[in-house]
């Protein structure tokens, strides 16, 4: 009865030292990502109204937001220093306006390099985890979820990516890495060099 009292102590003990932070499960890895400061930043858009160099007009965003009918252009000389020719004078339609009115207030709408808000990541799922003792990669996928109509044109949600962070043990648990210790990647690194996921 005795050796039962002290086994049945001592499971209890292991029990209640370990936390759930102590072993890495995809659950446990879904949430650490989802809550980083990085993760749950949103995505901002800088549309550039006034003359733009060429290349920035041809950028995928600018075309999208051509084809909405929320921009138009005329072909301009370019300052000094800005190029190569050709060069463009960029004007929000009446549509656009009635659109950026509707994510940024009316100061921010009337300058010439507009901050918008227009999508936030998802985590989609965990796909799999490669643990070495106190360090890990998590490779995950992840989507944008459009914020507004402009959001949505510039980040359809269908799209989704895969990423791998590093995560590191401590005495109180495991942490996404915010440096990047050896070959392993931050969360802000695994999101800018994500990959469209088949």
């Amino acid at each position: 009865m005795r050796q039962k009292l002290v086994y049945s102590l001592a499971v209890l003990f292991l029990l209640t030292a370990c936390s759930p932070r102590d072993f890495l499960t995809r659950r446990l890895a879904g949430d650490l990502i989802s809550n980083s400061d990085f993760f749950k930043g949103p995505q901002q858009f800088i549309l550039q109204t006034g003359v733009v160099s060429n290349k920035d007009y041809l950028s995928p965003e600018f075309l999208v937001l051509q084809r909405r009918g929320w921009i138009n252009a005329n072909t301009v000389s370019c300052p000094q220093g800005l190029g190569p020719p050709p060069c463009w004078d960029i004007l929000l339609t009446p549509s656009g306006v009635e659109t950026i009115r509707t994510v940024v207030s009316q100061e921010e709408a009337q300058k010439p390099a507009i901050t918008l808000p227009v999508a936030r990541r998802a985590l989609v799922r965990v796909t799999g985890i490669s643990k070495q003792g106190i360090v890990a990669d998590v490779e995950f996928t992840w989507k944008w979820v459009p914020l507004n109509e402009i959001g949505a044109a510039l980040y359809p949600g269908d799209v989704h990516y895969r990423s791998t962070v590093g995560f590191r043990q401590y005495d109180d648990g495991w942490r996404v890495s915010q440096s990047a210790p050896r070959a392993r990647q931050t969360l802000d690194d695994a999101l800018k060099s994500a990959e469209p996921a088949p």
